[in-house]
This record gives structure tokens, sequence and C-alpha cells, in this order.
């Protein structure tokens, strides 16, 4: 089994780290290619995979093909390697709002292709990331392109109709909670923390406040009512966040991703 990415950025990086740390493919099976040379040499050295500037060795070599570019460039990526397609060859696209149904039309012939909306955690081995195939797509597939995102993170698989929801609340909302640490390490520095510790101390409290909901599976209003003890300070910023309407602002932001995710 060969692995073929065309695309070397941070995503492509992050799967790659993945499936060679966990040892779901030896970097010997993983080749890469892409019109960054720095980045290349980077993934090279970091994981001993093979690199190329030519994505037609990707298509010869590959049994797997990962579509790991910008959205914007995926048609002239499609329009080069659309020729060079084998029987039996798996597609794996990870370009925002690019549907299955554009993808099969833009190469023109049956393929077997899973779609999939990752996020930048999976760079630390956390990532969340929804799954959708075509058609064409067997179990044995899914099974594969399912573990090798496990091993940088978690992955569902859910109907096409979700992904650009996956998108949003998973792709785009680190943005948002980055944003909401450091609101929280700011304040702390105004209270008279050190930055470093500020940041140091939201960062764990946003991690264990998330492990701490998936390991109890707790809903999070009954987490947040364990935090608030009557007349204590908690609920005091509670009840200004629910002033200032943050829940609405959250939910505004989320649905303006699905929004645009649409129209890519």
């Amino acid at each position: 089994m060969k692995i073929g990415f065309i695309g070397g950025g941070n995503m492509a990086g992050a799967i790659i780290g993945g499936m060679v740390e966990k040892k779901i493919y030896a970097s010997e099976q993983i080749l890469a290619s892409g019109k960054d040379a720095v980045s290349l040499e980077n993934l090279h050295k970091k994981y001993g995979i093979q690199i190329t500037d030519d994505n037609k060795i990707i298509m010869e070599q590959c049994d797997v093909v990962f579509l790991s570019v910008k959205p914007q460039v995926l048609p002239s990526v499609i329009a080069e390697i659309s020729p060079m397609v084998k029987e039996n060859q798996l597609f794996v696209s990870i370009a925002a709002g690019k549907t299955i149904g554009w993808i099969e039309q833009e190469f023109g012939k049956e393929i077997r292709l899973v779609r999939v909306m990752p996020n930048t955690p999976a760079l630390v081995g956390e990532g969340c990331a929804g799954l959708c195939a075509n058609a064409n797509v067997t179990e044995k597939d899914m099974e594969l392109v399912q573990a090798v995102f496990d091993s940088c993170g978690t992955s569902y698989q859910v109907p096409e109709h979700l992904i650009d929801v996956v998108g949003a609340v998973a792709g785009s909302a680190p943005a948002f909670v980055f944003m909401f640490m450091e609101a929280m390490a700011d304040a702390a520095v105004a209270g008279g923390m050190s930055r470093d510790m500020a940041y140091k101390m939201a960062s764990q409290t946003v991690l264990g406040s998330g492990k701490l909901m998936l390991e109890t599976g707790k809903h999070p209003g009954n987490l947040k009512d364990m935090v608030c003890s009557p007349g204590g300070t908690t609920i005091c910023g509670v009840k200004v966040l629910e002033e200032q309407g943050m829940r609405s602002a959250i939910m505004n932001a989320i649905d303006s991703c699905i929004q645009k995710s649409k129209k890519i």
C-alpha cells in the first residue's frame, strides 16, 4: 500500500505525522508532492517520507491519493491528474467547500472518493474530522481513511450535508476558542498575572474542560452548573456573558462559517 499527498502543507503534515507516529503506515509507504520545496523538505526530514515536485509520480505510484491543496487550487490539480487515474485508486479530499458532486464532475469519470473536513488540532494529535463518501467507496476504504484520521485525533462519519457544519464547529471554531483564551489571558494580566502564566492557565483550563465533558458525557449545562455556586463568583461572570450575548455571538459566528463554506 502506497499513500500519496498532493500538497504538503500543515494539514498534510499533521496527517502524515499521525500515520507515522502511530505506525498506521511506514515512512517508506508515504509520498508527498507540492510546489513548496521548503515544506516538502521539512516533511522529509521530520518523517522520512519520499517527496517530489511531480504530481504524476504520485498518481503512478500511489493507491490512495490525498488531495490536500487549497480549494482554489483544486480545479487545476484535478485537471492535471484526471487523465492518470488508475483503476481502484482511492481519493481523499480535504478541500473546504468542494462537494463530492463537484469533485466527481471535475474528474469527469468514476472515482472512489472520500471527502474529509479536518481541523488544525490534528497538528498535536487532537484533531476532529468529519468524513463522508461517494457511492463507489467500500466499507474497507472507509475503515482505511478513518484509521488515518483517528491517528491524529478523532473522526466521525457524517452525511455530506453536515460537512459544512463540521467545517464550522471543528474547522473554524478553534480560532474562536483561541480568541476566548487570549481574552481570558488578557483579563488575567490585567489582574496582575504574568503573560506566560496567564496563557498556560487559560490553555489548561480549556483542555481540561473539554476532557471533562468528553469523559463524563455530561451535558455542558450540567457541568456549568457544577461550577456555579449560589451567590458565588462564577454565576456573576455567567450573568455578564449572558447580558453581553456570548451565546448568540458564537451561534452567529458558526452560522456565518457554514454559509461561507457553502459558497466556496
